[in-house]
Order: C-alpha cells, then sequence, then structure tokens
C-alpha cells in the first residue's frame, strides 16, 4: 500500500546519524541523499540496498510537527537479534527508550519487538514476527 514516508527532522546530520545506526542492523541503508549544508530542502533517504527508499527524512528546521500519540513507525527485522541491535543502536545515537525489546504476546504468539523515540520524537519500532 505505501510507497514511501518521511519524517520532518531539525536537525538532518543529527537525524541521519540516528537513522544510518538504527536501521543497519534490520539491513536498511541509504539509498540517496541531498545534503547541501546550509541550505534548506535538505533529505535522506533510506531502504533495502540497490533500492528505492521506503523512508525519508526531511530538514524541516521551522514548523516541523511530530505526529500525535498513537502514531508510530514499525520497521521489519530480519531475526530476533537484529531487534536487539536496533534498539541498542537507537539508544546509543540520541534515541531514547520506548520499549526494550522482548515477546509482546498480546500482539502475537512470535511478536519481538523494541521501541524508541528518535531525536525529533518519532516513535519507531523494529519488529520480528515469526518463531524462531
Amino acid at each position: 500500500m505505501l510507497h514511501h514516508l518521511s519524517l520532518g527532522v531539525a536537525d538532518i546530520g543529527r537525524a541521519a546519524s540516528f537513522y544510518d545506526a538504527a536501521l543497519a542492523p534490520l539491513g536498511y541503508v541509504r539509498v540517496w541523499e541531498d545534503l547541501r549544508p546550509g541550505e534548506a530542502d535538505q533529505a535522506v533517504g533510506y531502504g533495502a540496498p540497490g533500492g528505492g527508499d521506503k523512508l525519508a527524512i526531511k530538514h524541516q528546521p521551522e514548523g516541523r510537527h511530530v505526529p500525535g500519540p498513537g502514531f508510530h513507525l514499525a520497521f521489519a527485522a530480519p531475526d530476533r537479534q537484529a531487534v536487539d541491535r536496533f534498539h541498542a543502536a537507537a539508544l546509543s545515537h540520541g534515541g531514547s527508550d520506548n520499549g526494550k525489546p522482548g515477546l509482546r504476546p498480546h500482539y502475537g504468539a512470535h511478536y519481538y519487538a523494541a521501541f524508541a523515540v528518535d531525536p525529533d520524537g518519532h516513535h519507531v519500532e523494529a519488529v520480528f514476527n515469526q518463531p524462531e
């Protein structure tokens, strides 16, 4: 259904550092960038290596609004260990904990996830939802 999603960020360098680190354990990489320090409309796109972007972060220093309660972005992880590494990387690159890695049986018998809040306040999750 979705082609891609864009998030506004106050500091493109800080946000790119966070998403570079947090998405790497999940197998996602920076697939394009339009970085021109000091200029407007900078952005970075993330997706599978060799593919197009599924997530873009866009520099919005003024008028940026973080989606309200109920919104979060969940990334598919290849295994439980990747979920653990996502969470650790998110916390070590400016994110805050919003749910440590673990099973969430209220979402499903195999739902293993971790939750973080990025430096701009966006709620993100990594999830692996298969038997191990």
